[in-house]
């Protein structure tokens, strides 16, 4: 035993003894243990004899100089440099959890003012029915020579009024285009959060993107404000306009996705495409749903003022009832003025006419969108800064509705064509 302890001592002593000679050294340390081991003690393991010296081997590996090392300590430290940055990634995830609120509110006040518009449309209707039908009872009491009829004088002008004033207020605010507004809002946001994720599951983010992301948000709180009172939009303007729900277009950052060509998809083919779209929606599409709109816009203020105008008749000649000066003219105002001003209000707002006019202005607006988009992509010289060609041809071709050979097809008839020899509509969703 004091053999094996003497050879352990002079194998870790030196880092420039031979590794051949400290084997050959070792194994016959093990022979000799072996050999010296009684007969009784068969049964006990030695597995410290067995296997290399550690305290040698780690001494070899510190004697060893560190640039014959095949091992790199500092590949195995984590490189962080890359990756999104933190603040940035919070900041999206803010604006995510709002954008995700503004769905929520704008839908369920959508709802609300949904419910306005048929509330108010039967409860207006009631009245004014009721009201004609007391005109003709009163009417026909004082024909034949029945009991007064000053109560149902007064309760059919007075219900004619209240109708004549809810109206007015009905007409005002016009709840079938707040829902319509609403609507729309829900869509867009709900959009707007779809973005953010995309941008958040491709990674990278930068603060760029936060700048726009915001600029969106408050672009399309501005386009459809929730309050009534001093914020809510015109509802009759003087001049119809697209509705615009998104900022002002800016210079991109370099955001190429073909690197290996610095066209970044683009070719002169693709432009003069993009140039004969970006004409057919603007000659065709975008004017034909203003065109519309303002149809619609027209109609709407026609009903909205013959309404309370056909009600305040009504009450006015309920109010003269029973008068021997005005004859029989009293009762066909009340009673007829009553019910033109049902049809005209159910006309009005159960056809839902204010809903209509903003949707042409909110479609009118969407092909304002794509027209500028397409109008930012091929002014900007830099081809790094434009949307990658192929993508954005694509983009172009689901918005409206067509595949790559249709929107191609398009392009190439409306070559060359006048707004009168364009036939064909570049949208075939609406």
């Amino acid at each position: 035993m004091a053999t094996l302890q003497t050879s352990g001592i002079m194998c870790s002593s030196s880092c420039s003894s031979s590794t051949s000679t400290s084997s050959q050294d070792r194994r016959g340390v093990i022979i000799r243990a072996t050999l010296n081991v009684p007969r009784r003690m068969t049964n006990i393991s030695l597995p410290g004899l067995q296997t290399k010296g550690i305290v040698e081997e780690l001494e070899l590996h510190n004697c060893t100089d560190k640039k014959l090392s095949p091992i790199n300590v500092n590949t195995f430290r984590r490189n962080n440099s890359n990756g999104p940055d933190p603040l940035v990634m919070a900041k999206l995830y803010a604006i995510l959890e709002a954008v995700a609120d503004r769905v929520e509110m704008h839908n369920n006040i959508g709802e609300q003012r949904s419910n306005w518009n048929s509330l108010l449309l039967t409860s207006i209707n009631a009245l004014t029915l009721a009201a004609a039908t007391m005109t003709g009872i009163a009417a026909t009491s004082v024909v034949s020579g029945g009991a007064p009829v000053a109560a149902l004088q007064l309760s059919s002008t007075v219900m004619y009024l209240s109708a004549t004033g809810m109206l007015s207020i009905m007409n005002k605010i016009q709840p079938s285009q707040l829902a319509e507004e609403q609507r729309n809002a829900t869509r867009l946001f709900k959009q707007l959060h779809n973005q953010i994720q995309t941008i958040i599951a491709i990674g990278n983010p930068t603060t760029s993107d936060v700048k726009e992301m915001m600029e969106k948000v408050l672009a399309l709180d501005k386009a459809y404000p929730l309050p009534l009172l001093g914020a809510m939009l015109e509802k009759f303007p003087t001049n119809i306009e697209p509705a615009v729900w998104w900022p002002e277009q800016r210079r991109r950052q370099a955001k190429g996705l073909d690197r290996k060509k610095s066209w970044n998809g683009w070719n002169g083919k693709l432009e003069e495409e993009m140039t004969e779209i970006f004409g057919v929606i603007r000659k065709k599409d975008k004017a034909d749903y203003l065109r519309l709109g303002g149809k619609a816009l027209k109609l709407n203020k026609f009903l909205a003022i013959s309404g309370p105008v056909l009600t305040g008749l009504a009450a006015l000649g309920s109010a003269f009832v029973g008068s021997p000066n005005h004859g029989s003219w009293a009762v066909v105002l009340g009673v007829v003025a009553g019910a033109l001003a049902s049809v005209v209000n159910t006309f009005e707002h159960g056809g839902q006419v204010g809903m209509v006019f903003e949707m042409y202005r909110s479609n009118a607006g969407f092909f304002k969108l794509v027209e500028e988009s397409i109008e930012s992509n091929l002014t900007e010289n830099d081809m790094e800064r434009r949307e990658n060609g192929e993508l954005f041809e694509m983009k172009v071709a689901l918005q409206l509705g067509r595949s790559l050979s249709q929107l191609r097809d398009l392009a190439a008839s409306s070559s060359g064509k006048g707004e009168e020899d364009i036939e064909e509509f570049a949208s075939k969703l609406f």
